[in-house]
């Protein structure tokens, strides 16, 4: 129930859908009450029932309002047309009044419907939204550790869910229930007795069906984190399509995709099954109850042993024949409802996931950088295993290049990472201008620095907005930063200019201008600081040089953090820092490096020269 109303909020203000939903549903509820109960009037006149002298009785009371209640409303003027125009006159009343009845019946319940409607689109688009804007906030660990599907997966199939059941549940729990009471209070008016009878299936089916409920609660979790298996399977699938054909794996592609479609299937045909069982049983109980009102009703009626009538008895009998139809609803809403909430757990529970790396409430905005960065004897592990980085300590100047070299896995990409604060040290602190980076806002930090990896990261939009992204940046701008980056002569060659839209992942072109678009756009944002992660190492000779040039402009007269396997590219550092297994092993420019014999730099060096 927690769960539930949780989603329900969503919707806030509530009340704006919830009240006029309420209402509608309740006015279409008596309106669909009293076309069953104007039968018994109609049944009377058809059956020659009606006694002219109760009528005349009636009539000589004063008239009523609304207020007094709708049935002696209702008789009042039956009995004035009865006897100022006959059993003609009084059966064209009757029929008149039931097709007023059906109508406001149908308008009220259209209202509620578009009152529905309007509440789900603004849940799910609330809840979606808070969904994404929360994933954007995690820390970045968060992405390594998670499968992008199952994020995509919450986001998409289980917020659905969440629509299609939860707000499906709302209208059983509102609609249907007003219904059934408005025909219990119908079955009560005309005879009580029967109407004991007849609601002993109420305890009956409802335990049945809790039992049921409970079942399709594991079975409606299961089938969802299944689905989550096949997105993360298609997501990695699609995005690795050349190394799956490249291996000949589609064979064993498609055996992980049936064995997740597999237990999927099995697990949405038990919910499926367990869920379709309530309906039937209702029925039958139903039909069970309406056998045993015949018998017992027409029993009193056929002995005379009780005043109902028998246009009564068959008018209760219409009307105990339409409570199976709300009962059935709710049962079939409330059994349905738990794929939507085993969704909604899935879906709150990333809600609630609290990033490990945020700004603390006093954070510092910072406003530019006018010192340096020092990393002050700083550790670092992923999980609880063995630290990556073991105290780590250097200092970053103003207009300077330190470069980080090492072997694959020693820490180089951790200590960029640590930089941007993508990550906070497990032990020491790293300072901007004085100031410790937990205690600055993320935003500002990020804000002063630009950060070129050795995977262009681009989306699948035009030139254009791959380099403005994130700015309002003119068309001048842009096309003055790709001149800096080397890439306005291959842009402007291609298709469509500056808007050519460049495919998954910036697919439709070469590493090396993928990588030079990446430069223009961290040139575009002219950044005071530098982050290079090995933005050279997988571009092949010619592609390099007209990066390495684009590179060198981008670093003029700023601070800069460079990642190099290749020496060459950063022999022209004012620091290198050699990092193996987690520790800066040796330090100093170039040269210097070279000088020490048995030198990590100089054994490295000497390995790329052959």
């Amino acid at each position: 129930m927690k769960t539930y109303l949780r989603l329900l909020s969503f919707a806030k203000p509530l009340g704006r859908f919830l009240t006029p939903f309420v209402l509608t549903s309740l006015l279409s509820s008596v309106f669909g009450v009293l076309n069953f109960t104007l039968l018994i009037p109609l049944l009377s006149i058809l059956f020659d029932k009606v006694d002219a002298k109760e009528m005349q009785a009636f009539l000589s009371q004063p008239a009523p309002s609304i207020t007094t209640g709708p049935s002696d409303f209702f008789r009042y003027y039956f009995a004035q047309v009865f006897q100022e125009y006959g059993k003609v006159g009084a059966l064209q009343f009757v029929c008149f009044v039931i097709i007023l009845s059906v109508l406001l019946n149908n308008l009220f319940k259209y209202l509620s419907v578009r009152q529905l409607e309007s509440f789900k689109a603004r849940m799910v688009a609330t809840l979606r939204e808070a969904v994404f804007a929360q994933t954007l906030q995690l820390h970045l660990g968060f992405f390594s550790n998670e499968r992008k599907g199952n994020l995509i997966s919450r986001t998409t199939t289980d917020v659905q869910e969440v629509e299609n059941s939860i707000a499906n549940t709302l209208s059983a729990a509102s609609k249907e229930v007003f219904l059934l009471i408005g025909y219990i209070v119908a079955l009560l008016s005309i005879s009580v007795k029967l109407t004991l009878f007849a609601i002993i299936v109420i305890p009956i089916s409802g335990g049945f069906i809790a039992t049921l409920v409970r079942r399709m609660k594991r079975d409606a979790q299961e089938g969802q984190q299944r689905l989550s298996g096949l997105v993360s399977l298609l997501d990695e699938t699609f995005g690795g399509m050349r190394v799956v054909k490249g291996f000949v794996a589609e064979g064993f592609i498609l055996d992980k995709f049936r064995r997740e479609n597999e237990g999927y299937r099995n697990a949405i045909r038990s919910l499926a099954n367990r869920r379709e069982l309530a309906s039937p049983f209702s029925e039958v109980m139903g039909v069970v109850v309406v056998a045993g009102i015949l018998f017992y009703g027409g029993s009193l009626v056929l002995s005379g042993q009780s005043d109902l009538t028998a246009a009564q008895f068959i008018a209760y009998i219409a009307i105990f024949s339409q409570v199976t139809r709300p009962a059935k609803d709710i049962s079939n809403a409330f059994s349905g409802s738990q794929r939507g909430l085993a969704s909604g757990e899935r879906v709150l529970e990333l809600i609630d996931t609290t990033p490990i790396v945020q700004d603390k409430p006093n954070a510092v905005a910072l406003t530019g950088f006018r010192d340096k960065i020092s990393v002050q004897h700083v550790s670092f592990a992923y999980n609880a295993d063995t630290p990556v980085l073991r105290d780590i300590d250097f200092d970053l100047q103003k207009g300077k290049t330190i470069a980080l070299v090492g072997s694959s896995g020693g820490g180089k990409s951790t200590i960029a990472d640590l930089i941007p604060r993508f990550y906070d040290p497990t032990a020491g602190s790293i300072l901007i201008d004085g100031v410790d980076l937990r205690d600055c806002t993320m935003a500002s930090l990020r804000g002063l620095m630009g950060i070129v990896t050795q995977e262009s990261i681009l989306f699948n939009d035009t030139i254009f907005n791959n380099i403005a992204f994130g700015s309002a940046a003119t068309e001048a701008q842009v096309m003055e930063a790709a001149r800096i980056a080397n890439a306005h002569e291959f842009i402007v060659a291609q298709s469509d200019g500056y808007q050519t839209i460049i495919g998954d992942r910036g697919g439709k072109l070469s590493g090396g201008q993928r990588q030079r678009i990446s430069i223009a756009r961290a040139i575009l944002k002219n950044p005071p600081i530098l982050i290079l992660d090995e933005a050279t190492s997988a571009l092949d000779t010619e592609s390099e040089k007209l990066v390495q040039e684009a590179l060198t402009r981008l670093m003029a007269n700023r601070t800069t953090l460079v990642i190099a396997h290749r020496l060459s590219t950063i022999q022209h550092a004012d620091e290198i820092l050699v990092v193996n297994q987690g520790r800066i092993v040796e330090r100093g420019r170039h040269d210097e490096l070279l000088t020490l014999d048995e030198g990590f730099y100089r054994r490295l060096s000497t390995m790329q020269s052959v």
